[in-house]
C-alpha cells in the first residue's frame, strides 16, 4: 500500500504532518528537547528499533528539524533542535496539554 504523500498537499496541516505525523517523530523530539540527544540515550528510552530511529532522525534532519553535531572523533553525532525544530515544541506541549485534559488517567 502506498503512503499518502501530504507535504505535496495545499494545507499546512497536512505538510506538517508529512514532517512530524509519523508516531515516533514527536517522541524523538521531546527527548532531545529534554536534553537526550544522543542516539543511544533516543534508543534506550523509546524502545524503538535501531534502524527505525535511524531513519526518522535522517527524516528530522532532512526536513531541518534537528541537525547533527559530531561529539567523537567516531562518527557519532548528537542531534539538537534547530530554531525550525524548536518552534515544533509548542506544539508539542499544546498536545499534551490537550493530552493531560482529556486522556490522562492511571498509569498503566
Amino acid at each position: 500500500m502506498q503512503r499518502t504523500k501530504f507535504g505535496e498537499m495545499a494545507c499546512s496541516i497536512a505538510r506538517t504532518l508529512d514532517v512530524i505525523g509519523e508516531p515516533w517523530s514527536p517522541l524523538i523530539l521531546r527527548d532531545v528537547w529534554v536534553g537526550m540527544t544522543r542516539f543511544d540515550q533516543l534508543q534506550a528510552d523509546l524502545g524503538i528499533s535501531r534502524k527505525v530511529l535511524t531513519e526518522r532522525l535522517a527524516h528530522l534532519v532532512d526536513q531541518g528539524v534537528l541537525e547533527r553535531r559530531p561529539y567523537d572523533r567516531r562518527p557519532r553525532y548528537e542531534y539538537h533542535l534547530t530554531a525550525k525544530g524548536a518552534e515544533l515544541v509548542d506544539l508539542l506541549m499544546v498536545m499534551a496539554g490537550w493530552g493531560d485534559r482529556w486522556l490522562a488517567g492511571a498509569a498503566a
